[in-house]
């Protein structure tokens, strides 16, 4: 665990000794401020101390910034050779694709909590239901680790960045969008296996308010699935 803590210490620290940190900071805090705060269905609009206008544009805003976070994080080590250097340390596949997971999971957070301000600032508007808040949250950071899961294992298959973006983002897309209209096209088994695999869904539960163990299974499994996938990938591509 200490390897693992240790990779995620590195990768985080690499974000913020190139701009990528900092772009992504100000583009997430001025596109979430803008819409939150000034345009569209901003708190004054809606007129209620909530925070749905905030975490309706934080959803797409990680949603498309996340593959551009986790594209080149086994793509360039495969295209540089740097992976099996690495490798050649006492330090796992495991180890260092959970480090990359981790850091760019943490990178999420601090994001996220950077916007706690507005949480206040709307709780002295009017009564806001803070359980609605905290599970959106919640509900945030378990919809980036289930894609930054999804990037580590795009990133994995190939050793150029732009289509491990570009991958990424499709899958995404399936999760995203494609599963709930697959769902709504099939009756019976295959339309709700289609509709368990739609993200938005348990997304949407859980930032109504409802922690279900069903949705808390269902992001824990993409993470797992998908990184185990990408552990697959490297293995794979070790042995050839």
């Amino acid at each position: 665990m200490n390897k693992t803590l240790i990779i995620t210490s590195k990768e985080f620290r690499s974000y913020f000794d190139s701009l990528m940190a900092y772009i992504m900071l100000f583009v997430f805090l001025g596109l979430t401020g803008f819409f939150t705060w000034l345009y569209g269905t901003d708190v004054f609009y809606i007129n209620t101390a909530s925070l749905r206008p905030f975490f309706q544009t934080a959803y797409w805003t990680l949603f498309l910034f996340i593959p551009a976070l986790t594209m080149k994080h086994i793509a360039e080590e495969l295209k540089t050779g740097t992976i099996e250097l690495l490798l050649t340390k006492p330090v796992t596949y495991w180890q260092v694709i959970a480090g990359k997971f981790l850091a760019t999971w943490l990178l999420v957070a601090v994001s996220l909590a950077l916007t706690l301000p507005w949480y206040v600032t709307i709780a002295s508007l009017g009564p806001i239901d803070h359980g609605t808040a905290i599970t959106g949250y919640l509900g945030l950071l378990l919809m980036s680790g289930a894609y930054i899961s999804i990037g580590i294992f795009t990133s994995s298959l190939t050793q150029n960045q732009i289509v491990a973006f570009l991958l990424a983002l499709i899958t995404g897309i399936f999760f995203q969008i494609l599963f709930s209209m697959l769902s709504s096209v099939f009756d019976g088994t295959i339309g709700d296996i289609f509709g368990y695999l739609d993200l938005r869904n348990h997304y949407d539960n859980i930032t109504r308010g409802i922690i279900d163990s069903r949705d808390l299974i269902y992001f824990l499994s993409v993470i797992f699935l998908a990184l185990t996938g990408a552990e697959a990938s490297l293995l794979k591509k070790n042995l050839n």
